[in-house]
């Protein structure tokens, strides 16, 4: 059987893409005409209807959409397969496909993407916001970035490339209510949030004396899997929450929330990376990798790590 003519393939991209024929035939110096004819002989060949035509809009039928998603593919293939010749200095381009904590992502990668975007127009990012622990080669993402410590898996290189200071904070009210803690062990007596999910519990430890580290033996009567849900915990009195900075700063700052413990050293967040385990990586991963690197902290050795 012969095969699918990949230029109606690339085609039919085009019109989904740019949402109608005229402007996806314009992508690739195309008349409406060639593109629509194009879209013809690709469903005649697959004996499927990929488009939903109307007067004024298309849309993608469930063949269709497989379909598209099946062609994003090869690209990203293709994408791969010229980055093994040229190597890292290759153009960027194809799709960044990135998971990362919900507040973090929102707060701090938005504003990256913005600048990567900007500078390699041929890139396209889908991004997923969630603080869920993806499986990034099962679930097919170029990169994540999480928070804190992440567990031995030899597919993917872990590079740490930031820490924020964590900081232990309740509201003015909270604090009035139950009392302000004097020292770790005061802690016991309170109400702590803390982050825990289906597969991982995060506990609280701070600096004692000798640098010895101590786990804080805080009631945990509440326990949510977002870092945010736990700041907006925090922010109705419900308890006192340890968070990073890039969350709490301005709460702090306004006096919606207070510093607890001041003194006490708490243990950072650190900012992880991780990619699947590559001779080489793709352009569009490797300048991703280097805006983060020198946007958020100095480099620091490769190690190997897991999701």
């Amino acid at each position: 059987m012969p095969r699918t003519n990949l230029n109606d393939i690339l085609i039919f991209m085009a019109v989904v893409d740019a949402g109608s024929f005229i402007a996806g035939g314009e992508a690739l110096g195309l008349s409406r005409s060639a593109a629509g004819k194009a879209v013809i002989r690709l469903e005649d060949r697959l004996g499927a209807r990929l488009l939903n035509r109307t007067t004024r809009t298309l849309s993608l039928t469930d063949e269709g959409r497989v379909f598209y998603d099946r062609g994003l593919q090869i690209l990203a293939s293709v994408d791969e397969a010229e980055a093994s010749v040229a190597g890292q200095s290759g153009m960027p381009r194809g799709i960044l496909r990135l998971t990362a904590p919900d507040a973090f992502g929102r707060l701090v990668i938005l504003p990256l993407l913005e600048e990567y975007l900007r500078a390699w127009p041929d890139i396209q990012v889908e991004m997923s916001f969630t603080d869920r622990v993806a499986d990034i080669v099962e679930e097919g993402f170029d990169l994540a970035i999480r928070i804190g410590a992440t567990a031995s898996d030899t597919r993917l290189v872990s590079r740490a490339i930031a820490a924020y200071r964590t900081r232990l904070c309740a509201t003015p009210s909270y604090l009035a209510e139950r009392g302000e803690p004097r020292d770790i062990a005061d802690l016991a007596a309170h109400d702590c949030l803390i982050f825990a999910s289906r597969t991982r519990r995060h506990g609280w430890r701070f600096r004692g004396k000798g640098s010895s580290w101590i786990k804080a033996q805080g009631r945990s009567r509440l326990r949510l899997d977002s870092g945010e849900a736990i700041r907006d915990a925090a922010l109705a009195g419900l308890g006192i929450a340890l968070l990073p900075d890039f969350l709490v700063a301005d709460d702090l700052a306004a006096g919606r929330l207070r510093h607890v413990l001041p003194d006490l050293e708490t243990d950072d967040a650190k900012i992880i990376m991780l990619y699947p385990d590559k001779h080489l990586l793709e352009p569009r991963i490797h300048r991703f990798v280097d805006l983060m690197v020198e946007a958020l902290g100095r480099e620091r050795p490769d190690a190997r790590s897991s999701p």
